[in-house]
């Protein structure tokens, strides 16, 4: 059953990015565009309801900055969060990342935690506790990725994981003692009000497909750019965005733009962590294996640095590979005589030690680099990391105005 769910999964990606052909596809791509009209008229809706004050939003005490986008997945967010979370810890601030925790698993039993009065707290007022700043408490099976690679690559930064974020963030507040909530995938969160929208826009693809969900990957249309105060533009290559900034300032006049580049900076092995320099690929024949939204910008991220790419196995986004997976895997890769085995370090917190390691398996780590605009975040940090609270109600009018 769940392996023909993911290949459902699959066949629908396929539908959406045009990959799928013949009637079956090209039947389903039009139910699926007069669907994204209804998708379209509910976000609307929904934006208005918050806006009108019909549905309540919360605000607990602390600064809240959303990182967000108004597509699905493919932008590069977890690397932004990770870089504001540690320039801002860098900086003194008490940092707690809230994340929903895509795909985790419920707990078996629930994590016990005891208040400043050795109160045993409620399980019910519990968030998922993935890391407190000094110690990682959940794997990636409980966590979720995005949420475990966070906590492991950063030390003095908590991470919780809960759908319902007012409780996360308030648990964040009096128990982890956080004076900075980072709404991770934030951007369509609004039961908790936003200090502050960053929102990124992949300039190879800034609109997605260009149709909403399901046609298409907006999950909400252009013009609600507006919300942002800042825009981050993603994975570009050094070439002029002057274009997209002018699409861009036709939906948001005032936000500061920043420019950045999402690019590896080594190899790391999944097991040992030895790591190895980029220059390592050059000439080497690869097998790729990835469960990620977009797995044709990782396997040409390993071509454009040399590695020879013969085997590719590609699966659905956040699949939880089994040793069997990752056996099959392995097996083909030893009978074509392949040197590496490579993966994305957001696949690497849940690959399967093999029965047997006789290629090794390494996997991409990648930053962010900001190429234009550099002055701009260092001034966001610094707005961030002393916040003027006389501004506050400024803040909460503006962000309302902009639903």
């Amino acid at each position: 059953m769940k392996e023909w769910i993911e290949e459902l999964e699959r066949w629908g990606a396929d539908v959406i990015f045009g990959r799928a052909k013949g009637f079956r596809a090209a039947l389903m791509r039009f139910l699926m565009r007069a669907l994204s009209g209804i998708f379209r008229l509910l976000v609307q809706l929904r934006l208005w309801r918050y806006r009108s004050g019909w549905k309540p939003r919360h605000y607990i005490g602390c600064q809240v900055v959303s990182i967000g986008n108004i597509t699905v997945g493919g932008t590069g967010k977890t690397p932004v969060v990770e870089l504001l979370a540690h320039s801002l810890r860098d900086q003194g601030r008490r940092v707690s990342i809230l994340s929903r925790g895509y795909k985790s698993r419920k707990l078996d039993r629930p994590q016990r935690w005891r208040d400043a009065a050795n109160q045993q707290i409620p399980p019910e007022q519990m968030p998922k506790v993935v890391s407190t700043g000094e110690a990682l408490l959940l794997d990636s099976k409980f966590a979720g990725d995005e949420p475990f690679m966070l906590a492991r690559n950063l030390d003095g930064v908590s991470v919780l994981v809960d759908k319902n974020r007012v409780k996360s963030g308030r648990f964040a507040i009096r128990h982890l003692a956080a004076d900075t909530l980072l709404l991770d995938d934030g951007m369509q969160y609004l039961d908790l009000a936003h200090s502050l929208d960053i929102v990124l826009v992949d300039s190879q693809a800034p609109f997605g497909t260009g149709a909403m969900l399901p046609r298409g990957t907006l999950r909400e249309p252009p013009k609600n750019l507006r919300r942002a105060g800042y825009i981050l533009l993603t994975k570009c290559d050094g070439s002029s965005n002057e274009k997209l900034i002018e699409r861009i300032r036709r939906h948001n006049k005032t936000a500061e733009i920043i420019e950045c580049a999402h690019g590896p900076i080594h190899l790391e092995n999944v097991f040992t962590r030895e790591r190895e320099p980029l220059g390592f690929l050059k000439d080497k024949w690869v097998g790729a294996i990835s469960a990620i939204a977009v797995p044709e910008a990782f396997e040409g991220a390993l071509e454009k640095l040399g590695a020879r790419v013969e085997i590719r196995r590609r699966f659905s986004d956040h699949h939880r590979f089994t040793r069997k997976d990752v056996d099959r895997f392995m097996q083909r890769c030893v009978e074509r005589d392949m040197n590496l085995v490579l993966t994305t370090e957001k696949d690497a917190v849940r690959f399967p030690r093999p029965s047997s390691i006789d290629v090794p398996v390494y996997f991409l780590r990648i930053e962010v680099e900001i190429l234009k605009g550099r002055e701009i975040w260092d001034d966001l940090i610094q707005r961030l990391c002393h916040p003027q609270p006389a501004l506050e109600p400024e803040l909460r009018h503006r962000d309302a105005y902009r639903l």
